[in-house]
């Protein structure tokens, strides 16, 4: 089967003229917040969005996670659906999950919804991987602020709020994968399971 594939490849990429072309690397972006329940999903969904309107030529994973397993697969909060949806953004697929040791290894940037989840993200994370942890707003410092709060104590403004920082931020994110390139496979390192 993989063989019929690579061969199917190979003739799309003579048909098209682009049988020299590289191939596109996969760009991985993971975003954490918490619990996974609104924060990080609701990212997930705004980047997933905007990289289908605004970027479809770039080959983007995305997902998202939570540094506590609070609630395992549960969905996205019924706030945070119902505020996604009324722009557009359909979260109801998703299911929250804990950051598994793996995921450092294979997200080029794992984005922090706040400090304290950053903190918390570097403090499992093995030191060569350090530099992949950034907080969100990093990619939209016109907003002047380190955090997106966490709207689950709040009302449904909260959730509006959590939208308009993230959709602002993952403009910034696609700027930034625009411009640069992957990085580089790590080796060795403190745990086997980093090796790639």
């Amino acid at each position: 089967m993989e063989k019929i594939l690579a061969s199917l490849k190979r003739a799309v990429a003579r048909v098209t003229g682009r049988e020299d072309a590289a191939p596109v690397a996969v760009r991985r972006v993971l975003f954490v917040c918490m619990g996974n329940i609104c924060r990080s999903p609701t990212a997930e969904g705004v980047l997933r969005k905007l990289l289908a309107e605004r970027a479809p030529d770039l080959r983007v994973e995305v997902a998202s996670a939570g540094t506590h397993a609070y609630h395992n697969g549960d969905p996205p909060d019924p706030r945070a659906q119902r505020a996604a949806m009324r722009r557009g953004v359909d979260l109801g697929r998703q299911r929250a999950r804990r950051v598994a040791v793996e995921d450092f290894a294979r997200f080029e940037l794992v984005l922090a919804m706040d400090p304290l989840n950053r903190v918390t993200l570097l403090e499992r994370s093995p030191p060569e991987f350090h530099d992949r942890i950034h907080l969100l707003l990093e990619f939209a410092p016109q907003l002047g602020r380190e955090d997106v709060p966490d709207p689950y104590y709040g009302g449904s403004n909260g959730f509006e709020y959590v939208l308009d920082l993230v959709e602002e931020a993952s403009v910034g994110v696609i700027e930034h994968l625009r411009r640069t390139q992957p990085p580089a496979p790590v080796t060795g390192g403190s745990d086997p399971t980093f090796a790639r």
